[in-house]
């Protein structure tokens, strides 16, 4: 059994790129995001229709950009539309290993081998593998399961990483997108399908 727990709970919702924005924006007028989460509830500024919705949906958007340095934070504003979304799937990675997991040992390797579709299969066979090693996952109801399948393949396709018929897109990163990441890990770039020949003039 694996000492990693997988935290399976990004069912909440898919990239959030447009509530992102409105935390980020938020939390470089306020640098702290205890204080976004005050000013969010207090506000309503994600327009939830509930404050038990805006509750979950704050929450679960805050402790992914958490996983963001101040540097990358900063350059979330100065990025691209496509880089901004490609900074969200990275945060959505440091926040679950599972996510991140999948991103490395199944997006990108297929990548890598030149086979570009991604099939529900593949996901399954995926987590099939890991209830080996966790298995907890083993006690996720299909339905349960199904719905994470969905999520994650629509934040793919939110990220510009995967196409509506679910062929993998290239990541196309810039160089200074790729200092400032490499700057804190350099392993964070297996989240991406993209070959080490792009990344090692940088």
């Amino acid at each position: 059994m694996s000492g990693v727990r997988y935290s399976m709970s990004f069912t909440t919702g898919t990239l959030f790129r447009n509530e992102s924005l409105k935390l980020i924006t938020l939390y470089l007028e306020l640098g702290d995001w205890k204080a976004v989460g005050i000013e969010v509830c207090e506000n309503n500024t994600l327009q939830a229709r509930t404050i038990s919705s805006l509750k979950r949906v704050s929450r679960e958007i805050i402790s992914r950009l958490k996983t963001l340095s101040p540097k990358e934070i900063n350059l979330f504003m100065a990025l691209s539309y496509q880089e901004q979304g490609y900074l969200l799937w990275l945060a959505v990675c440091r926040r679950y290993r599972f996510i991140a997991d999948f991103a490395v040992e199944v997006v990108r390797e297929r990548y890598l081998s030149l086979k570009t579709d991604l099939s529900y299969e593949d996901f399954d066979s995926f987590f099939n593998r890991k209830s080996e090693w966790h298995t907890k996952l083993d006690e996720i109801r299909p339905a349960t399961r199904h719905k994470l399948r969905q999520v994650l393949f629509k934040m793919l396709r939110e990220a510009d990483l995967l196409t509506p018929k679910n062929i993998i897109i290239p990541a196309v990163l810039s160089p200074d997108f790729i200092r400032s990441i490499a700057f804190e890990n350099r392993q964070d770039f297996s989240c991406f399908p993209v070959f080490e020949s792009d990344l090692k003039d940088i």
